[in-house]
């Protein structure tokens, strides 16, 4: 797995800031939330990976150049 640079961590902090909503499209972990599931972003890691609380109540983090999510508009929240 691949680390991100100061730079990179720095941009997904930027695009998913504390308390920025989810939704989970990929996760290959046998304790993953379905795909679908939203949650709400803690903060980001210095890997990268997004600390989450999913609405499922799972506390499983997003881990950078693994998992995918997609941020949910305002709108949609």
């Amino acid at each position: 797995m691949r680390l991100p640079s100061e730079k990179e961590v720095e941009r997904i902090r930027k695009n998913y800031p504390a308390g920025c909503r989810v939704e989970l499209v990929k996760m290959d972990d046998v304790q993953a939330p379905p795909v679908g599931t939203r949650g709400t972003v803690l903060g980001v890691d210095d890997t990268g990976s997004l600390l989450m609380r999913w609405d499922t109540g799972s506390g499983l983090n997003v881990i950078f150049g693994e998992d995918i999510v997609k941020k949910i508009a305002e709108s949609e929240v």
